[in-house]
């Protein structure tokens, strides 16, 4: 079973000692909605996911990957207990069969007298879930990493001279996207050179010149249809390159000239910038797709479609999408299950992770006619917002603000 030929999802998720999180175990589907308040860990969840393609990615490797997060003790949870390496445990399975995991990957490290990140267990194991057999293709440290401790500052994942038994696992984990938009970086097309696959949008633009035509008018209709409905005056959008060779795109909007007028990404609002984004990288790829809270910037009646669009590309494509939200208007859908929803409860001892599923109380909530936004928003919303006004306006802020409103009237 090859992951070129089937789409793969991550179906389980353990973490130890990795930033906010002592320990989680998470079963995932194909989507999965992370809530939480601020600094709950949200994007450290998703960035064990980034973690894992940085491994395998070109110019990547475990030294890279540690490094580019500031180093082994700024990734150690800082309630870690022994033993104190920091673990990221993973199991791969068929989109349509999440509960028959095909791919199986450990990886433990902590650090060594010089601060690099040292290997204590790498483990890949592989499922065959028509027999029932589990094959381990490796255990690591291995007789040789004993003999020359230097091999375990890289994991034999990111090797391919080590890695051919077990390839389709690596570019699994190479084919993982993470998205969070910055609109002015689209705005200004020049920052876009030497970039590739930019998780800020750098390269947004050059990422469409670079599809091929057909496929790129195809997946520009479809962006068309999508965002007439939250931009009603917008009539065509297409992709054309300035007299330096610099893609652009521009849209067509409708008015009292008779052939409209034209935009360029320049004049586009934030809202519609992220929007494209978001709907240019549902389309494009197959790998999980990783989103830090896409409503910013939307109208709530256009946040309150986005998990339908999800659902209406994962039918064709069936990838995996994992999103972080704060907007109750995304989780109002009515198709969004219990076991979608992942709730981040911070505490003392490191963040909990827990499905809303897993939850009595919760449960009990939605037989009570309340929402999953709404329940997820009463477990993760500040405790004492409504104690901010006070606080910015001093002690009395609230009650002379009050006391000039009696006074207008």
């Amino acid at each position: 079973m090859s992951a070129k030929e089937i789409t793969m999802i991550f179906s389980r998720l353990k973490l130890r000692n990795w930033k906010n999180f002592r320990e989680i175990d998470l079963k995932l589907r194909r989507r999965v909605f992370l809530v939480g308040p601020n600094a709950s860990g949200k994007s450290n969840l998703l960035d064990a996911f980034r973690f894992l393609r940085d491994l395998v990615s070109e110019g990547g490797g475990l030294l890279s990957a540690v490094r580019r997060r500031g180093g082994v003790s700024a990734i150690r949870c800082l309630a870690a207990r022994t033993p104190p390496d920091v673990e990221i445990h993973v199991w791969v399975a068929p989109s349509g069969k999440p509960e028959a995991p095909v791919w199986e990957y450990e990886l433990a490290f902590g650090q060594d007298n010089l601060r690099r990140p040292i290997i204590r267990r790498e483990v890949v194991r592989r499922h065959h879930p028509r027999t029932g057999h589990t094959e381990t293709l490796l255990e690591r440290p291995l007789e040789e990493d004993r003999d020359d401790p230097e091999r375990l500052t890289q994991t034999h994942l990111e090797q391919v001279a080590r890695n051919q038994a077990f390839r389709d696992l690596a570019n699994f984990f190479a084919s993982v996207r993470y998205l969070h938009i910055v609109p002015q970086l689209i705005r200004e097309p020049e920052r876009s050179i030497g970039r590739s696959h930019d998780p800020y949008g750098g390269d947004f633009l050059e990422q469409i010149a670079r599809t091929p035509e057909r496929t790129r008018r195809a997946w520009l209709r479809r962006i068309e249809e999508a965002l007439r409905i939250a931009v009603p005056q917008l009539t065509d959008i297409e992709l054309w390159r300035d007299e330096r060779g610099t893609p652009h795109l521009r849209a067509r909007y409708q008015h009292w000239r008779p052939r409209g007028a034209w935009q360029d990404e320049d004049q586009f609002s934030d809202g519609t910038l992220r929007l494209l984004g978001l709907l240019w990288s549902i389309l494009e790829g197959r790998g999980p797709l990783l989103l830090e809270e896409p409503e910013l910037s939307l109208h709530p009646e256009i946040i309150r479609y986005i998990p339908q669009m999800f659902a209406s590309v994962q039918e064709r494509t069936r990838r995996q999408i994992i999103v972080s939200t704060h907007s109750i208007e995304l989780l109002q859908d009515e198709g969004i299950g219990l076991g979608e929803v992942i709730l981040l409860i911070p505490g003392s001892e490191g963040t909990q992770a827990k499905p809303i599923a897993d939850i009595q109380e919760a449960r009990d909530l939605l037989e009570g006619g309340l929402s999953i936004g709404e329940i997820a928003m009463t477990y993760t919303g500040p405790q004492k917002a409504h104690r901010l006004p006070s606080l910015l306006g001093g002690a009395n802020g609230t009650d002379r603000s009050r006391s000039r409103r009696r006074k207008a009237r």
